[in-house]
């Protein structure tokens, strides 16, 4: 089987998996997957496999494969898997579950290798741009960065206390953090050296950007030229895209029905994919914020989205 040059997966309460066209809108593979939800959808660097985290497991499947199983579980997280996310090259994987633990998954060999205790449900992890830090966010309102050279937490704010952290993002070449809350905030940070690691947070922004639930928050791809955006999906149906230079609004995306769960940007930042509640995802033009594709099939909440649309994996 012929590997696809863009990836795109979807996952919904109604249990399954599916693979769509991107240009067509055509759904030309379905996976089930009866045990629970999907929380969150990743695609390998070399877009081999797409994890898929669950409740409490993980499940890896082969992209290029029509078996309906998975080729490989990570069984030790207790509760949902909230975050799914790989180093450059591949070799291990990362996950932030309910359960307040941080895993890394060492994908050569069996079982975790590494824990990290967050003491609250995980709701969100990102890895850092230098591939040696995990950033994560969780329900009590803490961030922390975990350095996985000196295996520890180097650093630990709260920017509302008592408000979840949903979602984090990092620009590509690890410059700014947003974090993004269920009052519909979020926080933008530079992200300041010393001593070779990037524990310094100097507040920038504070915006309001939503009047629901901020579910989602991504910052644009590195080659996404000459502007760099923000993108935020929210409990109110839309999704708003910032100008990062001044974090003003450029455009509100408006065509979802319910709540918009998810998003990811085209590797050249030109599209936005979204996921939401009224069980479609939608492709969107960056230039003109109009919908131009709807993939519909889900019968229940779509509810995560992946998209591996580079021609090559991306290099450390």
């Amino acid at each position: 089987m012929s590997q696809p040059s863009v990836i795109l997966a979807t996952a919904s309460y109604d249990h399954t998996i599916r693979f769509w066209e991107a240009k067509s809108g055509r759904c030309y593979r379905t996976i089930q997957y009866p045990e629970s939800q999907v929380n969150r959808l990743e695609i390998t660097p070399d877009k081999g496999y797409l994890a898929a985290a669950g409740n409490p497991h993980i499940r890896l499947f082969d992209v290029n494969s029509n078996s309906p199983q998975p080729v490989m579980s990570y069984d030790s997280h207790t509760n949902n898997v909230m975050a799914v996310g790989f180093q450059c090259d591949g070799n291990w994987m990362y996950s932030g579950s309910e359960d307040g633990t941080i895993k890394i998954w060492d994908l050569r060999a069996p079982g975790c290798q590494r824990e990290y205790e967050s003491r609250a449900a995980v709701n969100t992890v990102v890895l850092h741009p230098n591939q040696s830090e995990l950033i994560s966010g969780d329900q009590n309102g803490n961030i922390r960065v975990w350095d996985l050279t000196a295996n520890s937490c180097s650093c630990e704010l709260v920017p509302e206390v008592d408000t979840a952290v949903r979602s984090l993002t990092v620009m590509w070449d690890g410059s700014l953090v947003v974090a993004a809350n269920n009052r519909g905030t979020c926080y933008v940070w530079r992200l300041l050296r010393g001593n070779q690691t990037m524990t310094n947070f100097e507040p920038l922004h504070k915006l309001q950007a939503h009047d629901g639930y901020i579910l989602k928050c991504l910052l644009s791809p590195e080659f996404c030229d000459p502007r760099r955006y923000l993108a935020t999906a929210s409990s109110d149906q839309t999704v708003k895209i910032w100008n990062v230079d001044g974090f003003t609004l450029e455009k509100t995306l408006i065509g979802h029905q319910r709540w918009v769960w998810d998003c990811v940007f085209s590797v050249d930042g030109a599209y936005l994919i979204t996921a939401s509640s009224d069980t479609t995802a939608r492709l969107w033009s960056m230039s003109t914020g109009k919908d131009i594709r709807v993939y519909q099939g889900h019968h229940k909440a779509t509810i995560c989205c992946a998209l591996h649309d580079g021609a090559e994996p991306s290099q450390c």
